[in-house]
């Protein structure tokens, strides 16, 4: 039976505003990340430009298990130590009411706590666990956070204790609803990666993405040899979502922007192997109106 006229032209108008409906919607798969409030800069949610049609996660730096001092570790209780004088609770409200394709995560740990380094040191896996769910949680409901990031980068413990405890976490406040998501930020370091490893073989179905910290690489990486090392660890967190990354700080290696990052990311987006990108940090690329900011999520927005 012939379909009649009128019914094959609304058919295909349909079918067309579906196509735009999804041609206009944030794509699912890739993803904009950017650490900010480590370095008290009086940087804003607000200062960031976000571009509509990528997800995009903005991490506070850094929740961390010391005293408020910074001088001693509390065993998974945790502290804030970022800006919150101008990245505080109403803020976070503001920004995600403002941009419905926003969420504010936490990490936690990072480099140092008063210039010293920052140890992830627990007492025991059942101790710190339940210190840790119960901080945590009270922290990302005081700041209606969605997510977690996972950033220790100095270690009293091994690598099994720090699978447990860390695994252990991200599954409670995941099981409680607490958290939407869960990211580690490991890098090429025997140590570092040898705890990360561990912890993405017995708990990575957990994980939903692994901010590689390609910026600790050599200052002289080229572009083929960004390449090969985001295949490296792309295997070795086989399975996860392992996002591209660059500095603003001035002092971190890697393959800038200058030198060819944004070719590396077509490159990888070409094979379909491009995740999302993050930057290290807000609080550094304030000074220089977060160009590359624009340029990645930019790049990330255009169709393949």
């Amino acid at each position: 039976m012939a379909v009649p006229k009128l019914k094959l032209m609304i058919s295909l108008v349909f079918i067309q505003a579906l196509i735009t409906s999804i041609q206009a919607a944030p794509s699912k798969s890739v993803i904009f990340r950017e650490y900010i409030g480590a370095e008290f800069k009086s940087v804003k949610f607000s200062d960031v430009p976000i571009n509509q049609n990528v997800v995009f996660h903005f991490l506070l730096s850094f929740a961390i298990d010391y005293d408020t001092s910074g001088s001693s570790p509390t065993n998974g209780k945790f502290n804030v130590f970022w800006d919150t004088d101008n990245l505080g609770a109403s803020q976070v409200s503001d920004i995600k009411n403002a941009h419905s394709n926003v969420k504010v995560g936490l990490s936690l740990g990072g480099d140092s706590v008063n210039s010293a380094s920052a140890y992830f040191n627990p007492s025991s896996v059942d101790s710190w666990v339940s210190n840790a769910v119960s901080s945590l949680t009270s922290i990302i409901q005081q700041y209606n956070l969605d997510g977690l990031d996972i950033d220790y980068e100095h270690f009293k413990s091994d690598p099994n204790t720090f699978s447990e405890c860390i695994g252990r976490l991200i599954k409670t406040l995941k099981d409680n609803g607490v958290i939407k998501f869960a990211s580690i930020a490991p890098f090429d370091d025997d140590d570092v990666q040898s705890h990360y490893l561990a912890l993405w073989k017995n708990y990575g179905q957990l994980i939903d993405y692994v901010n590689f910290q390609f910026y600790a690489y050599d200052q002289s990486t080229t572009v083929t040899q960004f390449i090969n090392y985001f295949k490296k660890q792309s295997s070795n967190y086989n399975g996860g979502k392992v996002l591209a990354s660059f500095s603003t700080d001035g002092m971190s290696g890697g393959l800038s922007p200058e030198n060819g990052f944004f070719t590396a990311c077509h490159m990888l987006k070409s094979e379909q192997n491009l995740h999302g990108i993050f930057v290290w940090s807000a609080d550094d690329s304030k000074k220089n109106g977060f160009h590359y900011e624009e340029q990645s999520q930019a790049l990330l927005a255009t169709p393949h």
